[in-house]
Order: structure tokens, then C-alpha cells, then sequence
């Protein structure tokens, strides 16, 4: 449907406009809407039926959080591309077999964010290079042992409870 954007705020990671849009139902409205390129995270099972969990330091969160490897899309990057980057930058990782989980749209009220979910395996292992905003460890943990964590509330961040649950199906099939 046709709508009026009225832009308030273009950030390095983000832009917010103001949209004036006639809903299905013929209310017209204003809404606030974040616009971010997208992202691609990354559920990676090394040999061992291990996944690979960063910890996290998250400032909007308050604080630390559990999560898979994950990135923003540079401009024209496909998302496969972008998984690749961000789990060689953030753990150090290489993966020789990749698996598409899906996308998903985190807060659609909102944001039109779009993350690719990805499993990696055949994992190479070698140096990590986050950016020097990324404050995180990198953990390897039984997949049953995050799948537990799922479950129990001690991941919070909502890509990796989808991904891990996408690749459920996949790894418990090998």
C-alpha cells in the first residue's frame, strides 16, 4: 500500500522514519519504523556435537548474553557471505558444509530486520579477529547442553533460540 515516509534518523547501523500508511482495514496512521540491512547468524556443530556460543557483552541488554555468531549485511553482501565473515571474525571458525535454516524476523511491530539462519559444519579452526566493538568469549557447548539452555531461560536472544531449534531436525538426523 502506498504510504508517506518521513525520515528522523540515519545511523551507521540503522535509519528511522516516521511512515504514514493506510492500513487494510482504512485506518491511516503514523508509525515509527527502523529500517536495518539485515543479518545472518550462524549455528556452527563442530565433531564433537558441539555449538559454538558466544558470550556476549550487549550494552542495550543490560548486560551479557548468550549467542551464535552473527553479523550485519554490508552492502550488495549475499547473507551466505556474510555468516562466512562473521564466524570466521568472531570464533575463528571456517566451515566446509553449509545448511540454510530460514529467516526470521525478530520484531516485525517495528524493524524490518531479516536474519539468515545458517548451520555450518566440517568445521577449520583458526584465529578470531572481532571488531574492536565486539566484547565476547567464545564457548564451544554439547548441543544438548544449549539445547537444556534453551529451555531452561538461560538464552534469551531470540536468533540463536530460533536458529538452535532449526538445526535441531538436522543435527539429531546425522
Amino acid at each position: 500500500m502506498p504510504h508517506i515516509r518521513k525520515p528522523v534518523y540515519q545511523g551507521r547501523m540503522l535509519q528511522l522514519d516516521i511512515d504514514t500508511v493506510t492500513l487494510p482495514n482504512g485506518e491511516t496512521l503514523d508509525l515509527e519504523i527502523v529500517h536495518h540491512p539485515g543479518g545472518a547468524a550462524v549455528v556452527v556443530l563442530n565433531d564433537r556435537q558441539q555449538v559454538c556460543l558466544l558470550r556476549q557483552y550487549r550494552h542495550a541488554a543490560g548486560g551479557w548474553l548468550w549467542e551464535l555468531p552473527a553479523g550485519k549485511l554490508e552492502p550488495d553482501e549475499q547473507p551466505r557471505v556474510t555468516a562466512a565473515r562473521e564466524l570466521q571474525e568472531e570464533a575463528g571458525v571456517t566451515a566446509r558444509q553449509w545448511d540454510e535454516l530460514g529467516t526470521v524476523m525478530v520484531t516485525p511491530g517495528f524493524c524490518d530486520e531479516v536474519i539468515h539462519l545458517y548451520l555450518a559444519r566440517e568445521l577449520a579452526h583458526g584465529t578470531a579477529r572481532p571488531g574492536i566493538h565486539e566484547v565476547l568469549e567464545v564457548h564451544w557447548i554439547d548441543f544438548d547442553e544449549a539445547i537444556s539452555w534453551l529451555h531452561n531461560g538461560s538464552l534469551q536472544d531470540a536468533k540463536t533460540m530460533i536458529g538452535l531449534n532449526l538445526a535441531t531436525p538436522l543435527i539429531r538426523c546425522q
